[in-house]
């Protein structure tokens, strides 16, 4: 047998070999594949557990947050409530003033009128008693007069609808004539004084 004969058989029994052994690997599935990516191990319990742990105080420190912020908006709103509750009771009744003061422009002008028969002056009496009542249930609800006449003139409870040259004896920007009475509700004006200022 020539030496390339002898080759050629040798090279046939590898292929069958090879083939042989490739056969027997797929028929039994212990056999590893050493061309198989290796798997990542598998994660211990332990680590599991932590990894649960730290979600958890996570969430607690989230939960923790949300209460925090809660309770102060809460704290917020009874603060504000408190407050708005402290404004409506400190000025009570400050509509139905503001709805009467004119009412006692009306009188004091009755009052002013001249009269001089009996039955006038009787009623004109009456008229008094209503005002002086009147002014009497104001004032014990803290509405009182602004003063104006002879004051310095103040814009926030004065209205000016006239300036007039300031005389002898009188200060400049200064109150010299009240057109129509201003009134307070404690620290609140209901309404400005009007006034004439001399300049």
């Amino acid at each position: 047998m020539s030496e390339t004969s002898q080759q050629t058989d040798d090279q046939k029994n590898e292929t069958a070999a090879e083939s042989e052994a490739a056969a027997k690997k797929a028929k039994d599935p212990r056999a590893k594949d050493i061309k198989k990516p290796i798997e990542a191990e598998p994660v211990s319990d332990e680590k599991k557990s932590q990894q649960v742990i730290e979600t958890l105080q996570a969430q607690l420190e989230e939960k923790d947050d949300q209460l925090l912020r809660a309770q102060a908006e809460i704290a917020n709103i009874q603060q504000r409530q408190q407050k708005e509750t402290a404004a409506l009771l400190k000025y009570d009744g400050q509509q139905l003033a503001h709805d009467v003061v004119p009412e006692l422009d009306n009188l004091e002008r009755a009052l002013a009128t001249e009269v001089d028969d009996e039955a006038a002056k009787k009623l004109q009496h009456g008229v008094q008693m209503v005002y002086d009542h009147l002014q009497a249930a104001l004032k014990q609800n803290n509405v009182t007069e602004i003063e104006a006449l002879n004051q310095p003139f103040d814009p926030t409870k004065h209205q000016a609808v006239q300036t007039t040259p300031a005389e002898d004896g009188q200060t400049p920007e200064t109150v010299v004539k009240v057109l129509q009475k201003g009134y307070m509700l404690k620290d609140r004006v209901l309404r400005p004084a009007m006034v004439v200022v001399a300049q």
